[in-house]
């Protein structure tokens, strides 16, 4: 967590100095592998539909998960068929595994069964994204088109669009790759995307401003939805990538919290976690909620949230995506 916070300050702090020959040995890997994919040194699978790739530059806390859900929603809206592809980070395999809505989080991941459960569609985790493409095409043939979640960095899988998420809020950091700094590639790979979208704000990189709202309150141990009574005090819990922006939420809504507690992304939750918490309510993120559900006391609560995509985004995108399927005939 304090790497974390010291990586988007302004200043390298004197610690980090140390780090950065490794971050150079990193920017060397990287850039080596980069150029295998590109000159065909290394294969690359070519799905026969078209793919769409939402990842990032940064580790962790920029929207990607509720960009994917939104997408695959109104896709689905517009008469397509999208399938899910993700890595499942925190699942036990064996991959590629078609993920099924009755899945545990430890067994599919947390973040593939929300999406599974959010948006009905079909959802196979591989670390291996091609692994995941080709399963896809074997189990569901009627999807026409795939969302990778993250795997911006993963050339085995060639794609047709990127959109890369940047928080507006937090930006690039420090600047310097990891692990001196939060970047998996350089800010020059924003300037050579069209389709850079930042969420909580505007970017100088962004083309596309997409809104996070907050959503509806459930309650952890039934999925019940519930009117949350804000004049009682809570504590709050999160293991996403920014924990931060969670509590500020619940500021903002006007929740008053007697403790909050941030916890490291994909965090996995048991019920000595809330030890120290039982006084007051619970509130948490949708994430988080699945991990929490078999030990959830009557009292906890969680919130989703909803990207909201902007219309000329989705003209834009509608295009070319008609585009990329009519070079896939």
């Amino acid at each position: 967590m304090w790497l974390q916070k010291q990586w988007y300050n302004a200043r390298l702090h004197p610690l980090l100095f140390l780090l950065t020959p490794l971050s150079l040995v990193f920017w060397l890997v990287t850039n080596l592998r980069r150029s295998f994919y590109a000159f065909g040194l290394m294969p690359r699978y070519k799905a026969n539909v078209p793919v769409i790739v939402v990842g990032n530059i940064s580790v962790g806390g920029t929207g990607k998960t509720p960009m994917v859900v939104a997408l695959s929603q109104w896709l689905k809206d517009e008469g397509w068929n999208p399938g899910i592809i993700s890595r499942g980070y925190g699942a036990k395999g064996p991959f590629p595994y078609d993920v099924l809505e009755s899945d545990s989080p430890e067994k599919a991941g947390d973040e593939p069964l929300l999406m599974r459960r959010r948006t009905g569609c079909p959802v196979v985790i591989a670390p291996k994204r091609a692994q995941a493409a080709k399963l896809m095409a074997e189990q569901h043939p009627k999807v026409d088109v795939i969302i990778s979640d993250d795997g911006l960095q993963h050339y085995g899988l060639k794609r047709d669009i990127e959109l890369i998420m940047i928080d507006a809020e937090r930006g690039i950091g420090n600047g310097w790759l990891l692990p001196a700094g939060p970047l998996r590639e350089g800010p020059w790979r924003l300037k050579g995307s069209d389709w850079v979208i930042s969420n909580y704000g505007r970017h100088a990189f962004a083309r596309h401003v997409v809104d996070v709202e907050p959503g509806h309150w459930y309650r952890v141990d039934n999925n019940e939805q519930i009117e949350l009574k804000t004049e009682s005090k809570f504590n709050a819990v999160a293991g996403i990538g920014y924990p931060q922006r969670f509590f500020n939420s619940l500021i903002e809504q006007g929740i008053e919290l007697e403790n909050s507690q941030g916890f490291a992304d994909h965090h996995a939750f048991s019920q000595q976690d809330f030890s120290n918490l039982a006084d007051n309510p619970i509130l948490m993120t949708e994430k988080d909620a699945g991990k929490c559900q078999s030990f959830a006391q009557a009292d906890w609560y969680y919130q989703t949230i909803e990207a909201k995509l902007p219309e000329v985004m989705k003209t834009n995108l509608l295009a070319e995506l008609e585009r990329k399927k009519n070079g896939h005939r």
